[in-house]
């Protein structure tokens, strides 16, 4: 069918990441923003506005229905947590009537049920919603973060000059670190950059990010993941490198839940994010999920590809008319043979689904000894097979087939 091999890049000793000994693996959690957006209106829609409440409630469904234990540890706020200036000593400001009992209160809150607390601010003048940015302020923002016990610190672009960003970002990620308080930093250094046309310093990215942003914001749509999937596959060459225990390409958050996916797309989802080794950041209303979705957000064989030590970006091997095999080289490894996770997509519309034959060989599995194959989604073992074996799977449109190959000892035979 195709060959396709694997160069792989060894990974220097030497830290290349943010010193703050965070993030070795992808982070997960929830976030606020794609869900619910800037909805700030507490009087006639109480119960899905932007308030210490809602991030209660989802801190409380994370704990009981499970999410904690699958791996999802941080809750995160996105925009419109702010009063619209800051107080007469500068500080930031949460708006008094929504987070009545203030920032640090719901971080107490957050961490005495066993999870991290992330924020989110803005290099620039403004956030996107309007609310105050940090500049001139980065000293005085990065301590109160740290004062209001802060883990995961997100910050956006807008209202700034992408040519000043490299020194900015920077900047701001030295002084996380300077508050003694080991932060999470996650940027959006390089996309602003690339919609002006700059190409990102990704060496200089990933010094001081634990994780960044390269392409557009997500949508509740099918097209919007299409179009990050594109992303990442037409741009793997530049990008994937980058990635690695404490540094990480982020596509944005996951949708699944929501109004815009099937269940064959929202398991595409997840399984090409976990492919990418990306950061695994739900958002959806935890109170209102439909019990299918829930299952893929805590499929935990998939959230091991993610998660996976090794912290290689996968990518995609193969694409012809509407089909692509995606691969990610993962643990345990038996000298020098990688195991592997595999995605076969269909992203074919003419609705029947598409019989995918290839053999592990043409996959990149030479072992001689073998490999363990299973079904991730339907807990399927196919058992010892081998390079020359021929394996066929039956894709529906829009979704996914994803196997994992566990290469096999002489002493496993």
């Amino acid at each position: 069918m195709f060959a396709a091999p694997w160069i792989i890049i060894l990974l220097s000793t030497t830290c290349y990441s943010l010193d703050n000994g965070l993030a070795k693996t992808p982070p997960m959690g929830w976030l606020s923003w794609e869900r619910f957006r800037c909805n700030t209106d507490c009087v006639n829609d109480p119960d899905n506005c932007i308030s210490e409440k809602l991030f209660q409630t989802m801190t409380d469904l994370v704990v009981a229905d499970g999410y904690a234990t699958a791996g999802y540890e941080y809750i995160n706020i996105d925009d419109c947590w702010l009063e619209k200036h800051r107080g007469h000593d500068g500080k930031l400001l949460a708006d008094h009537q929504r987070f009545p009992n203030g920032i640090r209160a719901l971080s107490d809150y957050i961490h005495s049920r066993g999870l991290k607390f992330g924020i989110y601010e803005d290099y620039g003048n403004f956030t996107c919603a309007g609310y105050p940015g940090i500049i001139g302020y980065e000293q005085e923002d990065a301590f109160q973060f740290a004062e209001w016990n802060v883990d995961y610190v997100k910050l956006d672009g807008c209202y700034s000059l992408p040519h000043e960003m490299d020194l900015g970002y920077s900047k701001f990620g030295k002084l996380l670190n300077s508050t003694g308080k080991a932060m999470v930093y996650s940027c959006s250094w390089p996309v602003y950059q690339i919609y002006a046309g700059i190409q990102p310093n990704f060496s200089a990215v990933k010094t001081y990010c634990n994780l960044w942003r390269n392409f557009d914001d997500i949508q509740d749509s099918w097209t919007s993941v299409e179009n990050i999937i594109d992303y990442y596959g037409n741009n793997q060459d530049l990008i994937a490198p980058n990635a690695g225990p404490g540094h990480w390409n982020d596509p944005d958050m996951l949708i699944i839940g929501n109004f815009g996916l099937s269940y064959e797309q929202a398991k595409t989802q997840f399984a090409i994010w976990s492919i990418l080794a990306a950061p695994l950041l739900m958002s959806v209303d935890l109170r209102t999920i439909r019990p299918q979705f829930k299952r893929i957000l805590q499929n935990r064989k998939i959230i091991a590809v993610d998660q996976d030590p090794l912290g290689i970006q996968g990518r995609r091997i193969y694409k012809h008319k509407g089909i692509e095999i995606w691969s990610k080289p993962i643990g345990p490894l038996y000298n020098n043979f990688y195991s592997y996770a595999i995605a076969f997509i269909n992203r074919r519309s003419d609705g029947t689904p598409s019989d995918i034959s290839v053999t592990l060989k043409e996959l990149g599995l030479i072992h001689f000894y073998g490999y363990r194959v299973e079904d991730l989604y339907e807990n399927v073992d196919y058992g010892v097979l081998y390079p020359n074996t021929k394996i066929k799977v039956k894709v529906n449109p829009s979704g996914v087939v994803m196997l994992k190959g566990e290469v096999q000892l002489p002493n496993e035979m």
